[in-house]
């Protein structure tokens, strides 16, 4: 969380219902200067109906906005300074390229060659100078996008909105993009929230992440964190991947069949009912019980089968232990290798103690 000094933009205690419906529940939040925000979470947590509060285009109900130490709550869109970009670009398709870019300037008061300067510069700035005389149909949707960028940041708004921005592109050009942007946003300087529900381009792009399920933050940090840190089952099971195991805690300590796996310190009581967590990445392949001696929580498995997935050994194994439940582990080609991993081995894997992650059921 940024310093008080240092936060530009403040949530305090935002609701917002339509009709019955209550589509965001006690959000509180700040966003720190210069700082690149994603909001994420599956569809219809919330995500956008908080971006579109900010923006004044669907105000909250009840709570206040603060952004640069002025209560913005009741601010109407027009009032608010921010530029924003949408999934589905919003460019005027009579209008050129130079003249789209130029729209929320003209009615700055600007000079016309201030304004023909400022265009050639924000043209440049996304990479696309020589596009100025083209219409948005003779652009790729790459291209259309960085064009949307440059009229958003073409008035030095303080605030970046960017709703899904990349969702309609295909994988290649959102790959290149979103370092694009990335990079754009750090030479400005300016401070950005970007919705989306891909979890690969949050944790890419964002300083820090919002997690949000059913109209509530679920957790608020770095994608490290989020990642290695999850605050609640939810968070470990939408970010990234999980085996899950539903067991008790006891003694600091949960037990699967006949194996005690020791964990990280958890502050819950004993015999609480559990789900075990554990990332496919974070399983230690060893050829056996006798070769893994010494090592943390292991279990005897087999090998079930196996997906080439190009970096990396996607394999399925089974535990009697488990009660026949698989288990999916990442192995990496150079383990695989030294081991001599193959389907119907008869093997056992690591859990470390450090990487078991325990939920509470109520969780």
């Amino acid at each position: 969380m940024p310093d008080k000094a240092e936060t530009y933009l403040q949530i305090k205690d935002l609701w917002k219902a339509f009709g019955d419906f209550l589509a965001l529940k006690d959000i509180n939040l700040d966003v720190g200067k210069g700082e690149f925000v994603c909001f994420l979470g599956p569809s219809g947590c919330g995500k956008t109906t908080l971006l579109r509060a900010i923006a004044g285009l669907d105000p909250q109900t009840r709570g206040e906005i603060h952004q640069g130490g002025q209560d913005i709550s009741d601010l109407p869109t027009s009032k608010r300074d921010y530029g924003i970009v949408f999934q589905s670009y919003a460019l005027f398709p009579n209008l050129t390229v130079a003249r789209n870019v130029a729209f929320g300037l003209e009615n700055t008061g600007r000079a016309k060659a201030d304004i023909k300067a400022r265009v050639a510069e924000l043209l440049a700035l996304v990479g696309l100078p020589e596009q100025a005389n083209k219409y948005p149909a003779q652009l790729s949707g790459g291209q259309q996008q960085r064009i949307a960028l440059a009229r958003a940041i073409a008035i030095d708004p303080g605030l970046l909105l960017l709703d899904e921005p990349l969702s309609a592109l295909d994988a290649k050009v959102r790959v290149y993009l979103r370092h694009e942007i990335k990079e754009l946003q750090r030479k400005l300087g300016v401070t950005t929230i970007m919705v989306t529900h891909d979890q690969e381009e949050a944790l890419s792009m964002a300083d820090r992440i919002v997690v949000m399920n059913q109209g509530t933050v679920e957790q608020v940090g770095t994608p490290t964190e989020i990642y290695r840190q999850p605050a609640t089952l939810f968070v470990a099971d939408f970010i990234g991947e999980t085996n899950k195991v539903a067991t008790t805690y006891r003694g600091g300590k949960v037990t699967l069949g006949s194996v005690t796996l020791a964990t990280k310190k958890q502050d819950l009581a004993d015999g609480v009912a559990v789900t075990v967590a554990v990332r496919p990445e974070d399983v230690v392949p060893h050829l056996s019980t006798k070769d893994g001696e010494g090592a943390d929580n292991l279990l005897p498995a087999r090998l079930v089968d196996m997906e080439f997935l190009g970096s990396y050994w996607r394999c399925h194994l089974q535990s009697d232990i488990l009660g026949g439940q698989e288990l999916v582990a990442n192995f990496s080609i150079n383990a695989v290798r030294r081991l001599d991993l193959k389907p119907g081995l008869d093997m056992a894997v690591e859990l470390p103690a450090d990487r078991v992650l325990v939920f509470a059921e109520e969780a």
